[in-house]
């Protein structure tokens, strides 16, 4: 019996739990939690009423994190084959995807059946959340789940699946709009969609895939870095975030809030300061550890910019 069988036949109660977590990602899924909440308060310019931020509060976490745990029971076969050529997953106590355990399933410390059950458990939650909100957050939800399995599905197929995942990542953003508001502005949807997949793609999808650019070569997977190299995916990632810099005043310009130059000034400032030194050092160095810091740091972007409303909201 390997080690990893005998830690999942120990683990029990507590640990059990946590590795249920690490399956969805916790601590990352707990920062891109703060998209939906930024967009619906920014498009307020307002705290909802305590029935719908609380049941909002509740149906995102479900959401976030049943789709992370799907995103490893539909990859379940790939991680397997990545840890086999690497001779294990490859850990990085610098990368915040892996501040738990990273794929604990294809680890063998939870079984398929396991991950399959959490991620469809959680899905439930969400959808009822999603439903008592608003139907039409039940229809982005299950278009969310559709797109994460294609961008799964297209692993070795073209290096465009991360518009797939930028899609995904927009998804909770939008639900969360026509949450508070069964009628929001469609220029604002829209720019709020433009916004949070440029900065999905740069500051996010291209860095995660540099995490595992040796395995994925050798698997011949198709994505960004490994297709179009490292020079030309730094040039995209510099040139995504940059973009997402730039449309976030815009889309506080469109907001209910109107543009307030302090604010928007605020989220540039704060923005610019997390994610273009780290996407610079990449583009100079290419090297993955430099990758996972831009990762991690453009994680907390969303974080930064909530703040900046709430503030904005409370004085």
């Amino acid at each position: 019996m390997d080690n990893a069988s005998v830690q999942n036949r120990n683990a029990t109660g507590m640990s059990r739990l946590m590795l249920f977590l690490a399956l969805s990602r916790t601590p990352h899924s707990l920062l891109d939690m703060t998209t939906p909440v930024y967009g619906a308060l920014l498009w307020l310019g307002t705290f909802p009423s305590l029935y719908i931020s609380a049941l909002g509060l509740i149906t995102v976490f479900a959401g976030y994190t049943a789709v992370y745990a799907l995103n490893d029971v539909i990859d379940y076969r790939v991680d397997r084959e990545k840890a086999r050529i690497a001779g294990g997953l490859r850990e990085a106590d610098s990368y915040l995807d892996a501040a738990m355990v990273r794929h604990p399933m294809a680890q063998g410390l939870l079984s398929f059946s396991e991950g399959l059950t959490w991620a469809l458990g959680w899905s439930a939650v969400a959808m009822i959340g999603a439903y008592l909100l608003n139907p039409v957050c039940v229809i982005i939800f299950m278009a969310g789940c559709a797109l994460e399995t294609v961008y799964c599905l297209m692993h070795r197929i073209s290096p465009f699946r991360t518009i797939i995942s930028g899609g995904v990542k927009t998804s909770g953003a939008v639900a969360a709009v026509f949450a508070v508001d069964p009628n929001p502005s469609l220029i604002y949807v829209i720019i709020l969609f433009i916004w949070l997949f440029l900065w999905e793609i740069g500051g996010q999808n291209i860095p995660a895939d540099w995490a595992d650019i040796e395995e994925d070569r050798r698997l011949g997977a198709q994505t960004v870095p490994v297709r179009v190299g490292p020079h030309n995916a730094a040039t995209l990632a510099f040139f995504t975030i940059a973009m997402a810099l730039l449309i976030n005043p815009v889309l506080i310009g469109v907001s209910t809030i109107g543009f307030q130059p302090i604010f928007a000034m605020a989220s540039f400032i704060a923005g610019a300061s997390l994610m273009l030194p780290p996407v610079l050092q990449l583009y100079h160095s290419k090297k993955r550890h430099h990758a996972m810091i831009l990762f991690n740091r453009a994680s907390y972007y969303p974080l930064v910019t909530l703040i900046a409303v709430v503030a904005y909201i409370l004085l």
